[in-house]
């Protein structure tokens, strides 16, 4: 039970995040703000924090669903 939510909080977190990264050129980030151009020096910084962030919750959202499955083949 815990693994499940655990599950749908990383789809969440997951999903909020790469919608807050940078457009290349439109998307679902430029409606909220996100092809507005800058001029904080430190935007650079802050976009690879939001990536590290990211590659965190995507192998923890990795990890849950591995556990998942070797959890429902063990029951079984």
């Amino acid at each position: 039970m815990g693994f499940s939510i655990a599950l749908i909080v990383f789809s969440l977190l997951l999903m909020l995040l790469v919608l807050m990264h940078k457009g290349k050129g439109g998307g679902l980030s430029d409606m909220f703000g996100g092809g507005m151009q800058s001029s904080v020096g430190g935007s650079s910084v802050a976009e690879r924090n939001l990536d590290r962030i990211t590659v965190v919750v995507g192998l923890l959202w990795f990890a849950t669903i591995v556990v998942l499955g070797i959890l429902m083949k063990v029951n079984n």
